[in-house]
């Protein structure tokens, strides 16, 4: 670029401050948390580079939601649909319980809120932005046609006018009413676990109460309190494996098998996905204290909990989140701002 230091110096400050609402908008349309940052990190990288181009005829935003779309849909080309194990199979008795593990492009990924949720001071608009991230809407908009799902985005979720989108797909008002009426229609035939997730923002006092009641439950591993603060439905899910489990017969007496070496572990809570979460760290038997293990999103409704969501890995997620991956053994909590 030919227009000096300091001009550089203003656009990469200009530019940086879309980085979250674009993270946002990559992840929602990817699924990934590591592939939506690539695609925004794409996207400034063509923006920087082509700025002598841009002639100002829309606003910046504008024009890197542009760049970003088309970056996102060039992605998309190769037709990966990121999924959840529910998803994909059917829900499995703890009696033919099997760890399956599926390769890591095969999954919705979880993404702290802090690296999509710009801030904002109208309640309404927050409450919005949470729900979109939250893990049943991201299942849901992994089934729609990839110009359907950059519709009901930008148009449901980001309250961009018909005719901005229009202009910014090359296309026709009615073509994107149109697509955003098909896309409505299959995300009203889809009941995804998870869409009743009835989280307050902030959590009230209740669901307050219930996450240290859960604490307290997970970290003694015990399964008779565990057991009454789930939902009798509750879904359980372990990605990168494709076991979910439904009940709190079969997730509790799982947790006593097959999961029996995360008894001893420590939570540590995160913001994950618009709800309430936990960084797992399981006992470390080579080192002492604890290792990284897994990210738990927790969804809730009427007072229980009614999905319990653990993305297994001990080498991607602590770090996403910006977590040590190692607590010593009289750590009992670490405070994390994410």
């Amino acid at each position: 670029m030919a227009n000096g230091t300091a001009t550089s110096t203003d656009l990469d400050t200009r530019l940086e401050a879309h980085r979250t609402e674009l993270t946002g908008y990559c992840y929602r349309m990817l699924g990934s948390s590591f592939e939506a940052e690539d695609a925004v990190q794409d996207t400034m990288v063509r923006a920087w580079r082509s700025y002598d181009k841009f002639e100002g005829r829309s606003s910046l935003r504008s024009w890197l939601y542009r760049i970003a779309t088309n970056v996102c849909l060039d992605m998309l080309t190769a037709g990966n649909k990121r999924a959840r194990p529910m998803d994909l199979t059917e829900s499995t008795p703890l009696a033919r319980a099997a760890l399956s593990p599926r390769p890591d492009n095969t999954w919705l990924e979880p993404m702290p809120d802090a690296r999509v949720l710009p801030t904002t001071h109208d309640p309404a608009e927050a409450a919005v932005a949470k729900e979109s991230v939250r893990l049943a809407f991201m299942a849901a908009l992994q089934q729609l046609p990839a110009k359907q799902r950059v519709v009901l985005i930008l148009r449901e979720v980001l309250a961009w006018k018909a005719s901005e989108v229009a202009e910014l797909l090359d296309t026709s008002v009615a073509s994107v009413n149109s697509a955003l009426q098909r896309a409505r229609a299959t995300l009203a035939e889809r009941q995804e676990p998870g869409a009743d997730a009835a989280v307050s923002d902030p959590l009230d006092e209740d669901q307050k109460k219930l996450l240290d009641r859960y604490v307290a439950a997970f970290e003694g591993y015990d399964m008779a309190a565990l057991t009454a603060l789930l939902h009798e439905d509750a879904v359980m899910t372990m990605p990168p494996f494709d076991l979910w489990l439904t009940g709190t017969r079969d997730i509790t007496g799982f947790m006593t098998t097959l999961g029996a070496p995360c008894a001893g572990s420590r939570l540590v809570p995160v913001q994950v996905n618009g709800l309430p979460g936990f960084a797992q760290y399981k006992p470390d038997p080579d080192n002492g204290g604890f290792m990284p293990w897994a990210v738990q999103v927790l969804e809730l409704s009427g007072g229980r909990i009614t999905g319990f969501h653990c993305f297994l890995d001990t080498q991607r997620w602590f770090p996403l989140f910006d977590l040590p991956l190692h607590l010593e053994a009289e750590t009992d909590q670490v405070e994390h701002g994410a």
